[in-house]
């Protein structure tokens, strides 16, 4: 059975993370980092929020990286901590304001649900992505003729044009796969996946074909879960697992729901989602023997070839 690398120690997050980092990523270590500030002060969220003139509520979101920082607030804050050091809140600032950039996938707006952003700008910044599918191929592996299937039949009354833009956005999440730095994608793939002709023969040829071609490359990995042991380990939900080569940026779980999504950053929440996707690998066939999974699939549909 392939080997899963360890959960490293956390390491103490400094005040600059890694360049490159996305906006998403960089609001969650300053939240982080402001959370850390205000715990070595010895000051409460009460008195964070007062200062700052807003609820507690709001100081949580920004802490958990859900909501923006405001330069001036940041500034605020950052006083109230203790933090004297003209070059240190300078460079604090910077961050706030890098944070509060758009991503690329803002344009994407009209698309992308509130629940689903922080996936996109987490993708953008992880290291390493691990996700577990009952239903479909994962979005970042997905063809457009697929992907158009599986948004049609999710928004079977939207317009040719909502469609289109849906697919497009999909599509342009998979750039972060041929990067130099591309993260490395490893995927978890129910056995019903294969068994589900979504968009027809064709469709799934073209689909399955396409990830036997995308598992060629070294940094995606895909494992089949049949249902032997699916049937006793499951989640039930779709998982994708984030970690970051980011100082200051703890792994994220995001799991999915009908309609929305949760996002869990804290460890030993973290650590669950990962016994899971660890306890699915360790059972299911290697990568190797998942292509050969994979080819049989692709056969069954009238592709194929040789294994290579």
């Amino acid at each position: 059975m392939p080997g899963i690398e360890p959960l490293q120690p956390s390491r103490k997050p400094t005040l600059t993370p890694a360049t490159g980092a996305s906006p998403t990523a960089l609001r969650l270590v300053l939240g982080a980092q402001l959370r850390r500030m205000r715990g070595e002060a010895g000051i409460t969220p009460e008195v964070a929020a007062d200062r700052i003139r807003c609820s507690t509520a709001k100081i949580s979101r920004m802490e958990t990286g859900h909501s923006p920082c405001k330069e001036r607030d940041a500034a605020d804050l950052l006083e109230l901590y203790g933090v004297t050091d003209p070059a240190r809140t300078a460079e604090f600032i910077d961050l706030v304001r890098k944070a509060g950039q758009r991503g690329w996938w803002r344009t994407y707006a009209d698309v992308l649900p509130d629940w689903f952003e922080p996936l996109v700008g987490l993708e953008e910044a992880a290291a390493s992505i691990r996700t577990y599918e009952g239903h479909y191929v994962p979005g970042l592996l997905q063809t457009a003729d697929y992907a158009y299937a599986v948004v049609r039949s999710g928004h079977a009354l939207e317009s040719e044009e909502i469609t289109r833009r849906r697919v497009e956005l999909r599509l342009r999440r998979q750039q972060l796969l041929q990067r130099r730095d591309a993260p490395k994608l490893w995927v978890l793939l129910d056995e019903a996946v294969l068994m589900r002709p979504t968009g027809g023969t064709r469709v799934m040829r073209e689909q399955l074909a396409h990830l036997l071609e995308m598992t060629e490359l070294p940094h995606v990995i895909v494992q089949v879960a049949p249902f032997e042991v699916t049937a006793h380990t499951s989640p039930g939900n779709g998982i994708t697992y984030l970690r970051f080569a980011v100082e200051g940026l703890p792994d994220v779980a995001y799991i999915e729901h009908l309609t929305n999504a949760t996002s869990v950053n804290k460890q030993e929440s973290t650590d669950e989602y990962r016994w899971i996707l660890d306890s699915l690998s360790a059972q299911s066939p290697s990568p190797a023997a998942s292509r050969d999974l994979l080819w049989e699939a692709l056969k069954r549909y009238g592709g194929g070839g040789p294994v290579v």
